[in-house]
């Protein structure tokens, strides 16, 4: 569930910082009934930003394949990484 919040509670930040490291999401705060901002931990935002990154590079992988990129077998791969990195 949501925690909607108007902007005077911002004034007691202490609490929002607790709501936010309590709740592991993101609190959304309204002005004059409105959305306006959305405040979380670095903690979320940063899981929220890993999220993202990965499912834009699934994308991108998604769509090479559907170009009709090569694939190479993961075993292909691995002994790869291996000729080059291991010594």
């Amino acid at each position: 569930m949501p925690r909607i919040r108007p902007i005077t509670d911002l004034r007691n930040t202490t609490e929002i910082s607790e709501l936010c490291h309590q709740s592991h999401e993101p609190i959304f705060i309204t002005k004059n009934g409105y959305g306006d901002l959305v405040v979380m931990s670095i903690e979320s935002y940063e899981r929220q930003f890993a999220k993202a990154t990965l499912y834009a590079k699934l994308a991108a992988a998604e769509k090479q394949v559907a170009d009709g990129a090569e694939l190479i077998d993961a075993d292909e791969v691995f002994s790869r990484l291996r000729v080059k990195h291991v010594k």
